[in-house]
């Protein structure tokens, strides 16, 4: 009975662990998470009923299952890392599980449940603001691949995605628990009519909204479009600074912008706007106190110069250098007596002028560019010899102006890791961006689902924004997104490839860039309060509760 009962539960772990993988590894399987939650609320059932010892075990060996299938190729480009953000990220999960378990001493029926739900959302949302953030695997991101679906995230973002997932899940199972303890045979006949149609209306409800929303949307309603020509390079990320020069890359990415321009009908005549795209840190070492310096710069200012209008995106990593005695912040190097330099992660905008714009990445990777809580951690490293990145963020959002003949065009260009945060980006359009970019270098993580996972989630930002996007990586994938979430123009992984197209300029603003993640601050609150409810409660004796 012991075995079998076990059995049971580990099929259901992994049934759990699978489905609510599959969705980000399989592309259109994304409403298998409308379900995947089940067997392991099924499964945390059977542990509560049964009384079985370290239930934590099941829930945190599920977690740990889903973050292992669906993010193990981080360990591609660091294997401490990649093991520190599965075990980590799915701890966080536990806990929260945890504290369900918790709640159910002390809420009854449906409470815990809720409680559960608004937690889990109160924690993505919370992720998406610390600076240790992994929001990978945000239960939302799971329609990125089934944007036909999911077209009102317009009005609710990711977070809205979420809710519905807890929302699909929690209804089943509460079915299921009905059914297993023959509570329908005390239900009346309308009482089971709208139980179905109410379950019904949750599946089905936003899915209809979403086909209406999408059948009927123009994503080239404004009429205004910008020239955009796309270099990828395919350069290896693991040698491109030792086994080739920044020359020789300047040599290899030259040919593809001549090509492209051409391609679309660019000459020393035509001044029309014309947005070229590089990708991210592409060239290194730019003196942001003095980019006209730099070769590179002039290299790609020498294109520019030779077809007015064009305007070149250089993804670089860049310093910033202060001459002064004492270190200018506390994320500064030590250049020599009397200067300090930062360093960034950036993307320079240039247009043949001698017209520079420059824009810092905001949203960092702990250890690569980051170091976390830097007034703790900085010293500690410093003691050890400088061995983590500090890369210095920008602290508020900009945009980059596209200029040709006397008109400015707006445009977002969101740095790699930051094309993951919904709410951030809203950032860029209320700064007025008519159009979003992508400068991102993927290539890190090799030929693994963890590049196309990448792509994907830049048709969720798509809609969240209705922005069209030109996105430009390194190796793959190069291409353009409209506004619908529709993929245009999609090039080749692992190839050097120039990509030419138009992308559609918008000026409306959606509901969720204008207001922000209103699912997650709503489900912040409600779990605060439940929260409070649950210490308060666990402290009134059993027999007075009600």
């Amino acid at each position: 009975m012991l075995n079998t009962r076990k059995t049971v539960m580990l099929a259901l772990a992994v049934a759990s662990a699978l489905m609510l993988s599959l969705p980000f590894i399989v592309p259109g399987l994304g409403p298998l998470a409308l379900l995947g939650l089940v067997p392991l609320l099924c499964l945390d059932k059977i542990a509560s009923d049964e009384h079985i010892r370290k239930p934590w075990l099941w829930h945190y060996g599920t977690f740990l299952l889903w973050n292992t299938i669906t993010v193990w190729w981080i360990c591609n480009a660091t294997l401490g890392g990649g093991i520190f953000a599965i075990v980590a990220n799915s701890l966080q999960m536990s806990v929260i599980w945890a504290l369900f378990r918790a709640s159910k001493k002390v809420f009854r029926g449906v409470l815990p449940y809720i409680f559960l739900m608004v937690m889990w959302i109160a924690w993505e949302r919370w992720y998406f603001g610390t600076q240790i953030s992994f929001p990978w695997l945000v239960l939302g991101n799971a329609f990125a691949n089934n944007t036909a679906l999911i077209q009102w995230y317009e009005f609710t973002g990711t977070l809205g995605g979420s809710l519905w997932i807890w929302a699909c899940n929690l209804s089943v199972f509460g079915l299921i628990v009905c059914a297993a303890e023959g509570r329908f045979a005390s239900w009346t006949a309308w009482a089971k009519r709208y139980c179905a149609i109410g379950v019904l209306l949750l599946f089905a409800g936003p899915i209809a909204l979403s086909l209406v929303i999408f059948n009927n949307y123009k994503a080239d309603a404004d009429g205004q479009q910008l020239d955009v020509v796309i270099a990828q390079p395919n350069i290896d990320p693991y040698s491109k600074f030792i086994s080739l020069t920044q020359a020789q890359q300047n040599g290899i990415i030259a040919p593809l912008i001549e090509e492209g321009l051409k391609s679309i009908g660019k000459d020393s005549t035509a001044a029309s706007a014309t947005l070229v795209l590089t990708p991210e840190t592409f060239t290194r070492y730019i003196a942001t106190n003095a980019p006209s310096e730099d070769k590179t710069v002039k290299f790609a200012d020498a294109i520019a110069a030779r077809y007015p209008g064009t305007n070149i995106i250089l993804g670089a990593a860049t310093k910033t250098y202060f001459f002064q005695k004492e270190a200018p912040n506390i994320l500064a190097w030590p250049a020599g007596e009397g200067v300090w330099y930062n360093t960034h992660n950036s993307a320079v905008m240039l247009d043949g002028t001698g017209r520079y714009q420059i824009f810092h990445k905001s949203k960092l990777v702990v250890g690569t560019e980051l170091t976390p809580y830097p007034k703790i951690f900085v010293p500690l490293d410093n003691m050890l010899g400088g061995m983590m990145a500090r890369d210095a963020a920008q602290e508020e959002i900009s945009v980059l102006d596209v200029k040709a003949g006397g008109k400015t065009i707006p445009v977002g260009c969101a740095i790699c890791y930051e094309s993951v945060y919904g709410e951030y980006c809203t950032g860029y359009v209320r700064k007025g961006a008519k159009a979003m970019t992508i400068i991102t270098n993927d290539a890190w993580w090799g030929n693994t689902p963890g590049y196309r996972q990448h792509f994907s989630y830049a048709r969720i930002r798509a809609i969240e924004l209705r922005r069209d996007i030109a996105r430009c990586g390194n190796t793959g994938i190069s291409g353009i997104i409209n506004s619908r979430g529709d993929v245009v123009l999609k090039g080749p992984w692992w190839e050097k490839t120039v990509l030419t197209g138009k992308i559609n300029l918008r000026s409306d603003v959606t509901f969720f860039a204008r207001v922000g993640d209103v699912p997650g601050r709503v489900c912040t609150m409600l779990f605060l309060l439940l929260f409070l409810a649950m210490i308060v409660r666990a402290f009134i004796p059993e027999h007075l509760r009600k």
